[in-house]
């Protein structure tokens, strides 16, 4: 940079610019002429000049020293701030223990004069000076607690000084802590001693202008010299070449022309110049294509990366005719290598923290163990490894604790290309007691096999398929087995293909912490497979496994229980009285055994209930008590397992064939839907009533007529509402489905049903029934109105005897006989009027007698001495079953007999 001037073609020599020079007054003042007088003059202006520059460079100096400490301050406050392990450092019990030495690392590193960490309070963790550790931080921190950054100037204890104040943040932003940097002017300075003397040489070379002017023709090699002795030029031409060739940058000039004027020892070192390259065009020197071109365009450049031999050159450049200087650059090189390795660790660091965080969020989405090891290798492959597989024993699969030794299974694979020879999902494996997985279960830690080619462990367990694996690619193999606390529940296994380099140990740690994330989830999965498994048998064996045998009804019923955990949902088809059937849909809201316990005595109440053919509102009432019971039970329960079954719904349905009647009450329950014969649905208007437990008000009924053919469906809420769907449009789809599927059979309706609605996933359990009604006709129903005079009990046999003639059942005339005789005259004897008798030809021949009054028989055992009591005993041994019905006028004695 200092050849461009004063360089005579004569001397190769390189010449100084800007120095010093020391003028004997001989030869400065050679007489009192004109030219002595000019000579003042250009001092006088020479001075001025000086003074000027030096008042200018001084307030420049400041200005760029405190700009200087203001970034540099910043840059180091913010790099340590996001520096890896700082936010978990500022969460121990003692930051400063864990502080106080990186930050003085860092402190001497950047050569400042303080970094402090803080809390949000701006109580110091670390100081240069010890005694100043818990002391409150003297500067303006609110900005940084706000997300900003400060940068001010104070006077401090150790002199004019700029520090900035940056937040720590975690990964969603919160300030955690403090950092703040700082550094005194003074240090920051200096340019203005380097500057100065480069000012006041300036000057020095203008005096000696003047003095050579004056003796321009008989004194040429003066001008040419400045007045410099052989002693000056020799010390000023070796501090030149000392400063030019000791820094620790290459600094090149390029001259117009695209030749090389200056290329001090960094940059020939850097660049592998050749002794004479100097003078020589840039573009001839043997470089890389792209550095040449820069070199030779003067374009302007700030820390353009460029790759020369094995080297990584930050270069700066800047023409030096901006200011009208002479045509051509200056160019600074920086060796850059190390800086970008250092780097490449840091984004590896930075890499394999991202990857832990993603397992924390990836891994364990669902409680399925297969799903869980399936999202172990998708996160793996690519990022860490190009294969990635997980075995696990079969005991794990299906909920249970493995044992010591057994066979696995691979359980999920992960490729980046398809066709890898390695075990496909299924498969039962048994490693060999030399293969890497054996060894990682043994010995219960992590192995790495670097050289799969030179493992003869590893090829040990299957020549055939390992050489194709060798063959394939891949050569790397990491393996960890997958351990829960003290289980050991299988193994992965990670593969490298596609990168050259093989697995490291430290790479080796990331996988163990992968695989250390992955078993907590793993195992999770399999507690709560084995806890749902339990669940679902439970609840299968308090479900009906068969429907009873009816005429009333063509039904056709789902049950899907939910895959997220077992619920309470329930269903029932219970044949009563009189050929009639009720349908029971219920529900416990809530998941898991106590819901499936709480729902089997909730079905076996609905069957006892049923028993006494009760009303649908009366049964509804009468559960509604019983959860309350349960409620309080549970509630005063002293072993902590306060578990409420409030929130229980139910709906109960009760469906005559003869008059085609069908009785509805629902508590909490969603609304039934009723196919019409033509195809059209609707949701019957059914009060909804309070859910089972809460009590305080009756339930409602509704009855309609059903004309034959009609489908009633029944359903509970999680085939209509779900996380994604509300239960309008639940509804509205279920319509859909069925109107689709009206001319179906009740089969085909729950599948179009279940088609259209079902979720992927379901998070509730989901029963379904579709009833389509039938009627018994009028030629298998018989009545007659009975007297009451005990007279019309012949009357009555008579009649029944010739209806059974009818129907060809003679053989059941006796014991028809005799089972009215007894029913008619109890309810003559001791019922009230009107009586009528009913006889039902359907699956059984079924008996009855009405009267109006609220007396019930009762069966008894009559002694030798009594003259009655035996009828009804005699009606309970030749009937198959027989009871009492109340109705809203009295009630009803039925008996039934099986057909011939």
């Amino acid at each position: 940079m200092v050849r461009l001037l004063g360089r005579s073609d004569a001397r190769p020599a390189r010449r100084p610019r800007g120095l010093r020079v020391r003028r004997t007054p001989e030869s400065a003042l050679g007489g009192r002429s004109l030219a002595a007088q000019v000579f003042v003059l250009q001092v006088v202006i020479v001075l001025l000049l000086v003074v000027a520059a030096v008042v200018a460079l001084l307030l420049q100096v400041r200005h760029d020293t405190t700009q200087e400490a203001r970034n540099r301050s910043l840059a180091v406050a913010q790099t340590f701030a996001n520096s890896p392990g700082i936010v978990a450092a500022l969460d121990t019990p003692r930051p400063t223990a864990a502080l106080q030495p990186k930050a003085e690392a860092a402190r001497k590193a950047s050569d400042m004069d303080f970094l402090v960490v803080m809390n949000t309070e701006g109580i110091r963790y670390t100081h240069p000076k010890p005694d100043r550790i818990g002391k409150k931080f003297v500067g303006n921190i609110q900005p940084a607690l706000d997300g900003g950054v400060v940068v001010e100037e104070v006077d401090g204890t150790i002199g004019r000084l700029v520090q900035a104040v940056v937040p720590v943040k975690t990964a969603d932003g919160t300030v955690v802590g403090l950092v703040s940097s700082g550094i005194t002017t003074a240090h920051v300075g200096g340019n203005a001693d380097r500057q100065l003397p480069l000012v006041l040489g300036s000057a020095a070379v203008a005096l000696a202008l003047a003095t050579a002017s004056t003796a321009l023709v008989s004194r040429r090699l003066l001008r040419q010299t400045h007045g410099l002795g052989p002693r000056e030029m020799t010390r000023m031409y070796e501090h030149h070449d000392a400063v030019l060739h000791s820094v620790r940058e290459g600094v090149i000039i390029v001259g117009g022309e695209g030749d090389l004027l200056l290329a001090n020892d960094e940059a020939q070192r850097l660049l592998d110049l050749p002794p004479d390259a100097e003078r020589r065009q840039v573009l001839d020197l043997d470089l890389d294509r792209d550095t040449a071109e820069l070199l030779a365009s003067g374009r302007m450049v700030t820390d353009e990366v460029h790759l020369v031999g094995e080297r990584l050159l930050a270069i700066n450049q800047r023409p030096t005719d901006l200011a009208g200087g002479p045509a051509g650059s200056v160019a600074t090189l920086r060796d850059s290598t190390e800086l970008r390795a250092l780097s490449g660790r840091a984004d590896a660091a930075r890499e394999r923290l991202d990857m832990l965080y993603a397992a924390g969020v990836a891994i364990g989405t669902s409680l399925d163990v297969a799903r869980t090891a399936e999202e172990l290798t998708e996160l793996a492959v690519p990022r860490f490894a190009d294969f990635a597989t997980v075995d696990l024993f079969d005991a794990v699969l299906e909920g249970e604790e493995p044992g010591p030794r057994g066979a696995l299974r691979r359980t999920a694979v992960s490729a980046i290309r398809k066709g890898a020879p390695l075990y496909a999902v299924g498969e039962r494996i048994r490693f060999v007691d030399s293969a890497p997985q054996a060894r990682s279960l043994g010995e219960s830690r992590a192995v790495l096999e670097a050289r799969l080619a030179r493992s003869p462990g590893w090829r040990a367990q299957d020549l055939e398929r390992t050489e194709q694996v060798v063959e394939f690619g891949i050569h790397s193999l990491i393996t960890v087995p997958v351990r829960a606390g003290s289980l050991i529940l299988g193994v992965v296994s990670f593969w490298r293909s596609e990168r050259p380099d093989p697995f490291d140990p430290d790479e080796v740690v990331l996988a163990e912490e992968l695989v250390a994330r992955a078993a907590i989830s793993i195992d999770n999965a399999r507690r709560f497979t084995r806890e749902h498994g339990m669940a679902v048998t439970l609840q299968r064996s308090l479900l009906p496994r068969t429907l009873p045998e009816q005429n009333a009804l063509d039904i056709a019923y789902r049950y899907l229980p939910a895959q997220a955990g077992v619920g309470g949902d329930w269903f029932d088809v219970l044949p009563l009285s009189g050929a009639r059937v009720a349908l029971v849909v219920g529900d416990v809201v809530g998941h898991g055994l106590h819901a499936a316990a709480t729902m089997g005595r909730l079905r076996t109440a609905v069957h006892t209930f049923s028993a006494l053919d009760l009303a649908p509102e009366e049964l509804l009432g009468l559960l509604d008590e019983l959860v309350a019971r349960i409620d309080q039970d549970e509630a005063g329960a002293d072993d902590g397992t306060d578990a409420p079954v409030t929130g229980a719904t139910c709906l109960y349905a009760i469906y005559d064939p003869v008059s085609r009647r069908c009785t509805i009450a629902r508590a909490g329950h969603p609304p039934p839907a009723l196919v019409h014969p033509d195809g059209r649905v609707e949701y019957l208007e059914v009060p909804a009533g309070l859910p089972l437990g809460l009590g305080g008000l009756p339930f409602e009924t509704v009855e309609l007529e059903l004309a034959e053919g009609s489908s009633l469906v029944l359903y509970t809420d999680g085939l209509v509402e779900d996380r994604e769907r509300d239960i309008d449009t639940g509804l509205e789809l279920l319509r859909t489905a069925l109107e689709r599927g009206a001319d179906s059979p009740p089969e085909g309706t729950c599948q179009s049903v279940l088609d259209a609605l079902l979720p992927p996933r379901p998070d509730d359990d989901i029963a379904l029934i579709v009833a389509r009604t039938r009627a018994l006709g009028a030629d298998r129903v018989a009545e007659w109105d009975v007297p009451m005079d005990p007279a019309a009990v012949g009357e009555v046999r008579g009649a029944v005897v010739r209806q059974l003639a009818r129907w060809d059942l003679e053989e059941l005339s006796f014991t028809t006989e005799l089972i009215l005789s007894e029913l008619v005259t109890n309810a003559i004897r001791y019922g009230s009027a009107p009586v009528r008798v009913r006889l039902l030809r359907d699956r059984t021949l079924i008996c009855e007698v009405a009267d109006s009054s609220s007396t019930s028989p009762h069966l008894r055992y009559a002694a030798m001495t009594d003259e009655g009591g035996r009828g009804l005993f005699l009606v309970a041994q030749l009937t198959e079953r027989w009871g009492t019905r109340y109705t809203a006028k009295g009630k009803v004695i039925w008996a039934e007999q099986p057909l011939p």
